[in-house]
């Protein structure tokens, strides 16, 4: 099975590390003024959660091979930065690259939406279940993965080779969850995310992410508080026409009263190493305001009202402003 992903980024390069271990060849599609400081080989230190729930450290390379123009591949992974999907699907057009594909990020369109910009093309909705930051000049990617990724449901995609995307994972030791629709859980996942994301903002500076995570870790209070802010963020997605009782395991430790549901958290934080270690190191800014901004976007259309999550979005833009003022 030959694999094309495109980039370079931290989640593409951490499934096709695991693929090419698995003895998939992959290769990368990058940028023609990006290709001459491409690295060839990649330092890997994996938190691998496949095999061991704690985690175990891995230090490894990868070998990175470059994909060209006018060529066919089993299966396309398109992991991107916030909204830039589209952009990806056109480059994917102008370079003459084909191969269904497998949409590996946080889509806030409709179906539909996707649909259209695809043109055809044959494709399926995923998530990943990992993060991590990658060092494109010294060659370094620094991640966690865990042993399971979401798969949309193989009645509900719009692909052939439905077998062979299982086969992948399967044989690269990770195992697929499918929900009841992988659009709805994608928004639920988002929204879920948003009232985190915003909550640690309001406790330390969004500019040092770690330190957010941390804070925000390590305190009962703040904890407390995200499960609030969470609550809604879900209700944002309710509003959508969603039937929550479909994702009731997701929703679960969010309906438990605020100071349990943080005590709880706070001693899965101390002692999951894997969860720990994903929240310190997604240091993607665009990435997490674009997962705050659909949401926030999406509940001000809505009319929903969620007092805690608007203070903290509005002041974690108060901060990316002054950030970007250099203040």
């Amino acid at each position: 099975m030959k694999i094309m992903i495109v980039g370079l980024g931290v989640i593409g390069t951490t499934y096709a590390y695991a693929f090419q271990k698995a003895g998939f060849d992959t290769e990368h599609f990058i940028r023609v003024e990006k290709r001459q400081s491409c690295p060839k080989k990649i330092s890997v230190k994996l938190l691998d959660g496949r095999e061991n729930g704690k985690g175990k450290i891995i230090h490894d390379t990868y070998t990175v091979h470059q994909a060209h123009t006018g060529a066919n591949y089993d299966l396309i992974l398109l992991s991107v930065s916030g909204d830039k999907w589209r952009a990806a699907i056109k480059t994917l057009d102008d370079n003459r690259l084909y191969g269904p594909i497998l949409m590996f990020n946080g889509i806030s369109d409709t179906k539909r939406s996707v649909d259209a910009a695809c043109k055809g093309r044959n494709y399926i909705l995923g998530y990943p279940v990992a993060g991590g930051k990658m060092d494109i000049e010294k060659g370094e990617l620094d991640c966690v993965l865990f042993d399971h990724v979401m798969l949309e449901h193989k009645n509900k995609a719009n692909i052939d080779n439905y077998a062979d995307i299982t086969h992948l994972f399967h044989q690269s030791k990770i195992k697929l969850e499918c929900p009841f629709d992988m659009q709805e859980w994608i928004w639920l996942h988002m929204a879920i995310n948003a009232g985190v994301i915003t909550t640690a903002a309001s406790l330390a500076s969004i500019k040092d992410t770690v330190s957010a995570a941390r804070q925000l870790m390590n305190r009962t209070a703040g904890l407390s508080q995200a499960i609030l802010t969470i609550r809604e963020c879900i209700k944002i997605v309710q509003a959508t026409g969603v039937t929550m009782s479909h994702y009731r395991n997701e929703i679960i430790p969010y309906k438990l009263p605020s100071k349990l549901g943080a005590f709880i958290m706070k001693r899965m934080f101390k002692t999951n190493q894997l969860t720990r270690r994903i929240m310190e190191i997604h240091a993607n800014i665009n990435d997490l305001l674009y997962v705050c901004k659909s949401v926030h976007d999406k509940g001000k259309e809505l009319h929903v009202k969620t007092p805690y999550f608007d203070k903290y979005f509005q002041q974690m833009m108060q901060q990316i402003a002054e950030f970007e003022n250099g203040k």
